[in-house]
């Protein structure tokens, strides 16, 4: 006969959680401060993040506790298991959480190797983050060999050459005049599936609606469409400007709303976006903790 490991499952307490969206782009927020021994793996990430089954988000983020330069420290994980090293939209949505619980405005959130100060606009309704310097060095996006991030050698019928950027997470980024009727599923799948790109990348389609207003769409890795990304209108407002299509300082529009975006004279990128509470409570044991069976003796 076999039996239930109940131990495994009465091992851990109920994970809190967090529901949140930036413009439509959502995540389940799970609070393991504190909690170093507990977290979830791509088996569970994909069970929380499934729109049906679980809670449904694009993108999981655990909390962790933070050290002497930061006050939390998030780990990413997209709706698909696969871990994710930026999210501008998650990132405003935390330093809310995290500047409604402690009363200050100014937050400093550890992203991996990463230092991201965020500062909580007004009332609250807004929060700007710095997401750091952009990289285009073929081994920062990451790129397989050394070719130039601009114009990247990738090629589809349909549109021109993109540009390539990493904001934290790789993006390629194609500039067409006119975003609709274009096949950006496709195109985002192709793209991850190339050889040029080890890790896969953030693919979006942008269109300069004058010298400060870009138009976005975004296929996320390990996500797919989504109505809104924070790190792609910063790699797209970015990239627009290195080649002269739009000033430093840009509004990109994207289905779920606008972001303001601010390269900085010292190389950093500020983004500038609400952040919206939807839920919170605790998960279900038996979301979290698979149903792990083994022989009776």
């Amino acid at each position: 006969m076999r039996r239930m490991n109940e131990a495994v499952q009465d091992r851990r307490e109920p994970w809190p959680f967090y529901k949140m969206h930036g413009l439509g782009n959502d995540f389940v927020i799970l609070d393991l401060r504190r909690r170093p021994q507990d977290g979830p793996d791509g088996d569970v990430v994909r069970r929380i993040a499934h729109r049906r089954r679980g809670l449904g988000c694009d993108q999981l983020v655990v909390l962790r506790d933070g050290d002497d330069q930061s006050v939390v420290a998030m780990e990413i994980w997209n709706a698909d298991g696969t871990r994710a090293g930026a999210c501008g939209n998650a990132t405003r949505c935390v330093a809310r959480l995290l500047a409604e619980e402690s009363g200050r405005r100014h937050l400093v959130i550890r992203v991996g190797e990463r230092l991201l100060a965020a500062e909580i606009i007004a009332d609250g309704a807004q929060v700007a983050v710095d997401m750091g310097a952009p990289a285009f060095d073929w081994r920062a996006i990451p790129l397989s060999r050394d070719v130039p991030a601009d114009p990247l050698p990738l090629a589809f019928a349909e549109l021109p050459a993109a540009a390539a950027v990493s904001v934290g997470n790789p993006h390629v980024v194609f500039f067409v005049p006119e975003l609709r009727g274009l096949p950006l599923a496709r195109i985002g799948e192709e793209v991850n599936d190339d050889p040029l790109l080890p890790e896969g990348a953030n693919v979006s389609l942008a269109a300069v609606r004058g010298s400060d207003r870009l138009e976005l769409r975004v296929f996320e890795r390990g996500v797919g469409l989504t109505p809104a990304c924070g790190s792609a209108a910063c790699a797209a407002a970015v990239a627009a400007a290195r080649r002269g299509l739009v000033e430093r300082r840009v509004r990109v529009e994207q289905a779920g709303g606008d972001l303001e975006i601010d390269w900085r004279e010292d190389d950093h990128v500020w983004m500038r976006g609400p952040a919206s509470r939807v839920a919170e409570g605790v998960l279900a044991p038996e979301l979290v903790m698979a149903p792990q069976e083994e022989e009776a003796p």
